[in-house]
């Protein structure tokens, strides 16, 4: 029996980091019975383990939930709990296109956030009715009136009839759950017209296959129907139909306007493209759903096994994170210092480090990872343009007409008295400021930045800047040329490819200083000299040398004649002389990783 659509809600919860959404959801799913007090733990939607220990969602999940209104009547409430986090924006927006409104959460004590705004935009182009939530009022420091005007100063949106809530508390959700039914639109859709439903997500589960998340438009899903994913041209039967309430419970089948999932024997989450329009296999719709694009990575970093042997394992846990994250991906590589390895490519910072602690974690494999770099466009003389992923690629300099880097558009949030302080960090790294406002007492600072300078340690470097009080947030704008040079590190005349990089002309001899300066402390001491030095093309622009160990050969000569002493000291340094040439500079692990952690010292 299927749920008349005037009594089906869809929502999700949309809010900067911190502000509250997973306990909100919480509280939710708490009031309207979804879980038993005994099944109930902080986070619920937080399925992670990495996800519960930092704080962060990372993953957008949904739950459905039953709830008997004022009205009497009794509704279907379908919340998708979505990331605050900028690398995962590509989540946030396909579960918007899943859903008719959204609550935003703010935070009654910090206002409104630059991911506030990046997450608000996203639900105002998927059209959503929009509900104000203001969350933390119990806290000491929550100043209502002032955050209500920001969210007309800043997004624009009513907040006269903002709810006042404390998720932690429980205070307040009946008015929540009222609101969902009261000012939220109910979906449309017309159960007897052919199957039509989007994709939303999908993951691997090791017992069911690849699960299916989906949102049904028009017509309906049932088990043992033959369905196809139009975009990707495959045909599968349906083993399992479902909701999540967060439980997985099998249902008969889903009508319009519901979100569920189906397991299908899919064997690789690949196969299934999030945005793809499902139809019934003999009786299709005939237009698909507008596509989606799929999530472009912007960060590529190699990602070596510190033990060569190793590698195979690598290999098998990469395939399997990448079942659960299409935004993933991977190729193989090698180099000559690290052996073995991959390419990959990333949607941000917290994507490359969510994956690499997850390598580690769940899969307990020692990684190096190389430095962090962008995606450069390589216009060659040729007229061809080619994608750089890699800076140990760049072909000949005479061959290069230009080198293209990627921009972004950064809004930066942050109290008055830090403004300069951030102003001048811009500066530093290229930045064009576009904008600078005033909401209240806090300074809305627009910037166009290299991808390049961003992705090193921008945000560590804002976050101690301003004492952790100003947010920040991205978008990619497009391609510039920029004086771009190839730095080389050589270690004992041999140049080490994982720790080459492509930086501004300007910034290239500092850059090139810190890192051989850096690596001299990190190299230990051989039995020979070892000259470290940072190199665009042929010219040497730094120079540190590691000196060698030295044996008392002379411990022996006690008295007699000098020339004894010179004849065993040049005896060892033609030694050195010769070791030097044939030795082999063992640069340890911990080297690669302190290096290429590198600030601004």
């Amino acid at each position: 029996m299927t749920t008349p659509l005037k009594n089906i809600r869809n929502f999700s919860i949309v809010a900067h980091i911190d502000h509250g959404k997973s306990t909100l959801a919480d509280r939710l799913i708490q009031l309207t019975g979804g879980l038993e007090i005994r099944e109930m733990k902080a986070q619920v939607l937080d399925s992670m383990d990495i996800e519960r220990e930092r704080g962060i969602t990372i993953k957008a999940q949904t739950v459905r939930l039953k709830y008997h209104a004022q009205d009497g009547e009794d509704y279907i409430l379908n919340l998708i709990d979505t990331p605050g986090h900028v690398d995962f924006a590509y989540e946030v927006s396909r579960s918007m296109a899943a859903v008719e409104g959204s609550l935003l959460v703010v935070d009654a004590s910090q206002g409104v956030e630059a991911q506030t705004l990046a997450n608000v935009y996203h639900a105002l182009d998927a059209n959503h009715e929009i509900v104000p939530v203001l969350n933390k009022v119990d806290l000491p420091a929550a100043d209502i009136p002032r955050v209500k005007q920001q969210i007309e100063d800043v997004i624009g949106l009513d907040a006269s009839d903002a709810l006042e809530i404390s998720a932690k508390s429980g205070m307040g959700i009946d008015s929540v759950l009222e609101a969902i039914v009261t000012r939220l639109p109910a979906p449309k859709g017309d159960i007897n017209a052919p199957l039509k439903a989007l994709l939303v997500d999908s993951w691997y589960d090791t017992y069911l296959g690849v699960v299916v998340l989906i949102r049904v438009i028009d017509g309906k899903v049932k088990k043992g129907q033959k369905i196809r994913m139009m975009n990707a041209k495959a045909t599968y039967e349906l083993d399992r139909v479902g909701v999540f309430t967060p439980k997985l419970v099998a249902v008969d089948q889903l009508g319009p306007g519901e979100l569920g999932f189906f397991t299908a024997s899919i064997k690789e989450v690949a196969d299934t493209n999030v945005g793809d329009t499902i139809t019934d296999d003999k009786k299709p719709t005939t237009t698909a759903l507008p596509d989606f694009r799929p999530a472009q990575p912007v960060v590529f970093c190699g990602l070596f096994p510190v033990d060569a042997s190793d590698f195979e394992e690598l290999r098998a846990a990469m395939g399997k994170l990448r079942l659960n994250d299409a935004s993933f991906s991977f190729e193989m590589e090698t180099s000559a210092a690290l052996g073995f390895g991959f390419r990959c490519g990333f949607l941000g910072l917290l994507h490359l480090e969510i994956i690499q602690e997850r390598l580690s974690r769940e899969f307990n494999l020692e990684l190096i990872a190389t430095a962090p770099s962008v995606v450069y466009d390589v216009v060659q003389t040729n007229g061809e343009t080619i994608a750089l992923h890699n800076p140990a690629d760049l072909p000949d300099v005479m061959k290069i007409e230009e080198i293209r880097e990627p921009w972004i558009k950064a809004t930066i949030l942050t109290p008055d008295e830090y403004l300069g302080s951030i102003l001048k960090l811009c500066q530093d790294r290229r930045g064009v400021q576009k904008n600078l406002s005033y909401v209240g007492s806090r300074a809305l600072v627009e910037y166009e930045l290299p991808l390049n300078e961003v992705v090193f340690d921008f945000y560590d470097r804002l976050k101690s800047i301003s004492k952790g009080y100003a947010s920040f947030d991205y978008a990619l704008i497009d391609h510039r040329p920029g004086d771009l040079v190839k730095l080389s590190v050589l270690v004992n005349a041999e140049p080490v490819d994982a720790l080459s990089m492509l930086v501004h002309r300007t910034v290239a001899e500092t850059r090139g200083r810190i890192m051989c300066e850096k690596l001299k402390e990190l190299i230990p001491p051989h039995l020979f000299v070892i000259p470290i030095q940072a190199a665009i093309g042929g010219k040497i622009i730094a120079r540190e040398t590691v000196r060698a160990m030295r044996k008392d050969v002379t411990a022996k000569c006690y008295g007699g004649d000098a020339t004894r002493k010179r004849k065993l000291l040049d005896k060892q340094k033609k030694g050195k002389a010769k070791m030097r040439q044939y030795g082999n500079v063992e640069i340890p692990q911990e080297a690669f990783i302190k290096a290429l952690k590198m600030g601004d010292e």
